[in-house]
């Protein structure tokens, strides 16, 4: 009798009817569980809004920015494709959605250089640049909140309602996430697709007529944002199919088992066909949107891609101006980039960078819970199916960011916190007895820390490498310094040295001049006449030998802007 009445608890519709005194007692707490849960959804997202906004405010251009707001500009009025034919249109054309809210003029003829185009249209075309940066931005952080609906999502329908929190607190906190995703560029929107995808992917495990040509065109999306995505294709590709697979496990009545196999093996190759198809319609949608007649010259200087390499770029069922795209991005990879690690200054690249960088930008929670939730994907059995979602693709992708010869920063790696934070989630399948108490104090010690980096989000570092204030004595160029501070310069010069001699060595795209920064490069004088005021880009410190070494060093520190430039007196 006993246990038939905590079924009945448990159950209260096992008879077919509810007992009076159960609806009255759990009612009211369902009630309020089902409001409390969307009001800390909102909240978690509200926070990540203000967060993003107010960067997107206070920053100024990063180097990369003028030329995806320039090239939005001209797909608007020229609908032409003639610049950054190194990347896809498609996250340009997000972009292309604030820029065109903010209507600003472009002047004409239009120059040849596309980094010269997007700071022409910023400072010299009669443009208010703040506004536009403003606009130009906010698509992009729109997106990344969609994108924290997804971790949300797929972290509930695999581990439930505390493990979708836990996961979209770790989005919603990251440093990494904020910071890029407040920015008009590229990463964070090839990620979300990515993760789209997946997710996507998932749930056609269950109904694959509908899901799986909706994670082609998710698919299809990160592919026409940025190239780097083609190496998750082959992954997504046997998921889709393994996804139609176990959609199709159960036998059909009457039919023979070898049949049954030939059957499945024919519907798991349609749907990855299908899949490929829905992603390759949609990379030529985003071209066709700029320009309906594919009109596309390429560039003079064409680099020459042969070998493996080569053939598969001819292979690509791809618009002539992807492929050449693909070429000039391989023509990039060839080149002797100067990069900077842990005091290290050195050219080309390092296999670690990468992993280095992300154990020094990612708060210190955050590591813990990825590293559990990882382990629980693969030893929990109820999990363990969702381990080739989660994990195969954050780690084809991050192998290839790897080999890549550009160590600029962790934004190449932006998918890790998108993926681990769902995996993260699995943390609480785990068979402990505190693992929700730890979980809370751990995504309480990201949020935390995540907070006291506000509004500096690009420097971010963790507390074990000294925070924010001490990364760029570790890392260089987009994660500590990438031009967005050259506003506060000006702020805190015209607060604090009214009148000084200004000496400059700017990394960025901004132009000092426009913010009232009246400086001279100390490089093109002797040193003997450097007096006053030197101010560098940390990425400048960083790599200074020389003439800037020497000047450095006959300096003395003073005074800081928003951890990414340095005040010295001279």
């Amino acid at each position: 009798m006993m246990a038939r009445e905590q079924q009945l608890v448990l159950d209260p519709g096992a008879e077919g009817h509810s007992p009076p005194s159960v609806t009255a007692v759990t009612s009211p707490r369902r009630s309020h569980r089902r409001w409390l849960m969307p009001l800390l959804v909102v909240a978690l997202l509200a926070q990540m809004a203000v967060a993003m906004v107010t960067t997107a405010v206070q920053q100024t251009p990063t180097i990369d920015e003028p030329v995806y707001v320039g090239t939005a500009a001209v797909y608007l009025h020229d609908r032409s494709l003639r610049y950054n034919p190194e990347h896809p249109p498609l996250g340009k054309l997000v972009v292309a959605v604030g820029v065109a809210l903010a209507d600003p003029h472009v002047d004409r003829p239009l120059p040849d250089n596309q980094g010269v185009m997007g700071r022409h249209l910023l400072y010299k075309s009669g443009n208010d640049p703040w506004q536009l940066m403003l606009w130009a931005r906010l698509p992009v952080i729109a997106l990344t909140l969609l994108f924290g609906l997804v971790v949300f999502a797929f972290a509930r329908e695999l581990v439930g309602m505390a493990g979708a929190l836990t996961a979209l607190a770790l989005y919603a906190f990251s440093p990494d996430v904020i910071a890029h995703g407040s920015l008009a560029t590229l990463d964070v929107p090839a990620a979300g697709f990515l993760l789209t995808s997946v997710w996507l992917l998932w749930r056609a495990r269950v109904r694959p007529q509908l899901y799986v040509p909706l994670a082609g065109m998710a698919l299809g999306a990160a592919l026409a944002t940025k190239m780097s995505a083609l190496a998750a294709v082959p992954v997504l590709v046997v998921l889709a199919g393994v996804s139609v697979w176990r959609a199709g496990a159960v036998a059909q009545a009457g039919a023979g088992p070898v049949l049954d196999r030939r059957r499945a093996l024919l519907r798991a190759a349609a749907g990855a066909g299908i899949m490929t198809l829905a992603a390759i319609a949609v990379v030529w949608a985003t071209y066709l949107i700029v320009d309906p007649r594919l009109r596309w010259t390429p560039p003079q200087a064409m680099p020459t891609v042969q070998g493996l390499r080569g053939m598969l770029v001819d292979l690509l069922p791809f618009p002539e101006a992807y492929r050449d795209g693909m070429r000039i991005q391989f023509g990039m990879e060839r080149l002797p980039w100067q990069s900077f690690l842990f005091g290290r200054v050195y050219t080309g690249s390092l296999w670690y960078y990468l992993p280095a960088a992300l154990l020094v930008k990612t708060p210190l929670g955050m590591l813990v819970l990825w590293a559990a939730g990882v382990v629980a994907v693969v030893a929990v059995r109820r999990l363990r199916p969702a381990a080739p979602y989660l994990l195969a693709a954050p780690v084809v992708l991050l192998v290839a960011a790897m080999e890549g010869s550009r160590d600029f920063g962790t934004r190449y790696a932006v998918f890790v916190p998108m993926f681990f934070a769902v995996a993260a989630a699995g943390v609480l399948t785990l068979r402990w007895r505190w693992r929700f108490l730890t979980t809370a104090a751990l995504v309480l010690f990201v949020a935390i820390s995540s907070l006291r980096t506000f509004p500096y989000y690009l420097p971010y570092s963790n507390e074990a490498f000294g925070g924010p204030a001490k990364t760029h004595l570790r890392l260089h160029d987009a994660n500590v310094d990438w031009g967005q501070d050259l506003g506060r310069l000006a702020d805190r010069l015209r607060e604090r040295y009214p009148g000084e001699r200004i000496w400059l060595v700017y990394k960025g795209s901004g132009l000092p001049a426009y913010y009232g920064i009246d400086a001279t490069d100390p490089r093109t004088v002797p040193e003997r006449e450097v007096r006053g005021l030197l101010v560098v880009s940390d990425s400048s410190v960083a790599k200074a030998k020389g003439r800037l070494a020497e000047l450095i060093d006959s300096s003395r520190p003073i005074d800081e802007v928003g951890h990414s430039i340095t005040i010295y007196r001279r």
